[in-house]
């Protein structure tokens, strides 16, 4: 029995895409060989990454803009430290709104100075900080996108002087934005685009070479834009399930295909959740993320009977992190509307149980 799978990462992905790269594992292109053992040198997985990263720049409207895309390794979390590395030249203005961006912060104050213009800190991050001044001498400004643990969702952003950085691991591809306002986007690939293994950096070029200090090969994004994306072996697998993926958007009408029956999806979630007196949501009402909906019981008696009825109705991945208890609906583009509505027809059991 296949499961409603409400996981935040590694999450659902398309099922067409499960079904093409499974294939892919055994016979890769009709060549006799398993995408798992190819060269990355040879022909056929040139063309992944080339088609890879055409995709990702087309979805997102980039294309002949100066920006490049790149597929690496070590997931959103090296990318608080590359970032840094290759910006900071002597001070960072940072936006927190949760658990990542303020590891973000703490690989950042490892290069220079980190100036907090803002923080959700005090309501336990169940809102987005506006109305904030940006230092105009920040080497750039940095901000989280989505924040899976907490539900918030940044809607609209800063416009800035100075370079704007933001990691969109949990929502990239979901919303239509102007994504030109970025010079650096990053997303660890396991929440709305492949497996976990690979994360893509969309870059400016413009914006690199500035610091003064000398970066390792590893971590220098002018080194991998040189190479690539190849400048050491790259996740192979990771990258042709991301490329699959990136197919498939593209093919349900792009960002605005998904991003329509990402709205309908919250709607229906966030409807139920305000709508069943036993549950109360956790996220300020106009920061609610479209991905990521936080919710909890109001009694807590109620717990067991809860996840034993969602467990006969296959749902998966719906406890909260472990950091804030509760429940997440992680609601990503491949997941279908479909298990949203048996979630809800759940919440609406446990009310008439109750």
């Amino acid at each position: 029995m296949k499961k409603h799978n409400f996981s935040a990462g590694p999450c659902i992905l398309p099922q067409s895409v499960f079904k093409e790269s499974s294939e892919a594992i055994l016979n890769f292109n009709h060549s006799g060989l398993s995408i798992l053992e190819i060269s990355h040198r040879s022909k056929d997985f040139m063309a992944v990454m080339e088609e890879a990263q055409h995709l990702a720049l087309d979805l997102l409207r980039l294309e002949d803009k100066g920006y490049k895309a790149l597929f690496l390794q070590g997931g959103a979390s090296t990318q608080f430290l590359m970032a840094a590395y290759n910006l900071l030249e002597k001070k960072a203005a940072y936006l927190n709104t949760g658990t990542w961006s303020s590891k973000a912060i703490k690989e950042a104050k490892l290069f220079g100075e980190v100036e907090e213009v803002a923080s959700s800190k005090d309501k336990n991050f169940n809102y987005i900080p506006k109305n904030y001044s940006i230092p105009a001498d920040a080497d750039y400004l940095h901000c989280t996108s989505n924040n899976t643990i907490f539900g918030t969702q940044i809607k609209e952003f800063p416009t800035v002087n100075i370079p704007l950085v933001c990691d969109m691991s949990s929502d990239i591809f979901s919303r239509e934005l102007d994504f030109s306002k970025f010079d650096l986007i990053y997303a660890g690939a396991q929440k709305n685009m492949g497996p976990a293994g690979t994360t893509l950096v969309v870059v400016k070029e413009d914006i690199l070479g500035k610091v003064s200090r000398q970066i390792p090969s590893m971590l220098d994004y002018q080194v991998h834009i040189g190479k690539d994306s190849m400048f050491n072996t790259p996740p192979v697998f990771a990258v042709y399930t991301s490329m699959l993926t990136l197919r498939w958007i593209k093919q349900k009408g792009g960002i605005a295909g998904v991003q329509k029956l990402n709205e309908e999806k919250a709607a229906l979630m966030y409807g139920e959740i305000d709508r069943n007196p036993l549950f109360e949501g956790f996220a300020a009402l106009e920061d609610r993320s479209m991905m990521n909906a936080t919710f909890n019981l109001k009694d807590e008696k109620l717990k067991d009977l809860f996840e034993d009825l969602a467990k006969v109705a296959h749902i998966n991945g719906i406890n909260g992190h472990r950091s804030v208890g509760g429940y997440r609906a992680s609601m990503y583009n491949a997941l279908p509307k479909e298990s949203v509505e048996v979630l809800v027809n759940v919440m609406k059991e446990l009310e008439t149980q109750a």
